[in-house]
């Protein structure tokens, strides 16, 4: 009898637990079928993001790939890929009403993968992707023209996104544009031990900081430019403003009972839902203890480590991530900062790691599963 697994989302969590299911657990449980589904049609390497809105660093094709191609190799019996969306799980049926642009799908699931992440609050930054392949390269198309119009440029939040955001604009146009970050708190990312050492590589590169600074709201002015208002009454004008605060977990499909107070999946040591059977969950729809791509990548290969064992009648193991916290902030296409644990990273190895490309080499091999 076919085992079902139903994974939803088409992210780093989604594709990486598909293609170790097809794999690993394929050659041994030959009834296995994985089923796929993501409202993207192609894979999108949001940590890229932030470079991808600067005009003529990216091409498309170095942050957003089609899923399907990757899996072509698959035989037909093994894997389906949906592009839709969850609308509802039965967990008591075991069920995901799925909705396409045929229609709407019941299917049927053994066990079923939420990997379906979080979403940027405001729908129109390139942060995280869209609904679709074509909402999301309109997103970066259209900020791109943007910030080539724009003289005055405020990037909102300063956590690690809105950070890379103003160090990757400063990086490219120096003094030709005055680049501004607001900080809703008294220190750039949350007050992390990098502040400091973030704050002076952003300063060196032209970046304006202003600290305590969170916006209360905006206001699109007669002449096409932005005013933001800030707690306590002060205001910005600017060209350009981006918004990078604020992330909303990708859950509405799910149970009430299967989430916690914010929304995310409220899981045991297993990665696997509490209040349900044979759920499972990886990545930031997670958030454990925060959204990370190390995170995640450890996350997926766990989840898939224990569907493959209760497929075969063994019980579940911890899923084990990093030991320590790390970060690490690129400040524009030369340096970084980061620490792992306590413990600093040279600027020139934030560099090699993570600023060089943003990963964007490794995209190919997410999508064609060569990397796991």
């Amino acid at each position: 009898m076919t085992k079902t697994v139903v994974v939803l989302g088409g992210a780093y969590a989604g594709v990486g637990v598909a293609h170790k299911l097809l794999k690993t657990t394929k050659p041994q449980v030959p009834d296995l079928k994985v089923i796929l589904v993501s409202k993207n049609s192609h894979f999108y390497w949001n940590m890229a993001s932030v470079r991808a809105i600067v005009p003529g660093q990216l091409k498309e094709e170095q942050y957003s790939l089609p899923i399907a191609q990757g899996f072509a190799k698959y035989p037909a019996d093994s894997f389906e890929f949906i592009v839709g969306g969850a609308e509802a799980v039965d967990v008591a049926a075991k069920t995901v009403k799925v909705s396409t642009k045929d229609g709407e799908r019941l299917l049927n699931y053994d066990h079923l993968v939420c990997a379906t992440g979080t979403r940027a609050v405001d729908a129109t930054m390139p942060w995280k992707g869209g609904d679709t392949y074509e909402e999301t390269v309109a997103n970066v198309s259209r900020i791109q023209d943007q910030v080539k119009a724009a003289k005055h440029i405020v990037v909102a939040g300063a956590g690690t996104t809105g950070a890379e955001t103003a160090a990757e604009l400063a990086f490219e146009y120096g003094k030709n544009k005055e680049v501004v970050l607001l900080s809703g708190d008294a220190e750039i990312l949350g007050g992390d031990s990098l502040a400091s050492n973030v704050a002076g590589e952003l300063k060196k590169l032209g970046v304006s900081i202003r600290k305590s600074a969170r916006v209360q709201g905006t206001q699109a002015l007669p002449d096409g430019k932005t005013e933001v208002l800030l707690q306590g009454g002060d205001k910005v004008v600017t060209d350009l403003y981006l918004p990078t605060m604020g992330m909303a977990a990708n859950s509405e499909y799910l149970p009430a009972e299967l989430l916690t107070d914010r929304k995310f999946v409220d899981i045991d040591e297993f990665y696997r839902a509490k209040a349900a059977k044979d759920v499972w969950a990886a990545g930031d729809i997670v958030w454990k203890p925060r959204g990370s791509f190390v995170l995640t990548d450890k996350q997926a290969a766990g989840v898939a480590k224990n569907i493959d064992l209760a497929l075969k009648g063994k019980p579940p193991v911890v899923v084990k991530t990093i030991p320590v916290d790390a970060m690490m902030v690129a400040t524009g296409r030369s340096r970084g900062s980061g620490r792992i644990g306590p413990v600093k990273v040279f600027s020139i190895m934030v560099y090699m790691i993570k600023g060089k490309t943003l990963g964007t080499q490794n995209l190919p091999s997410y999508v064609d599963g060569s990397v796991f």
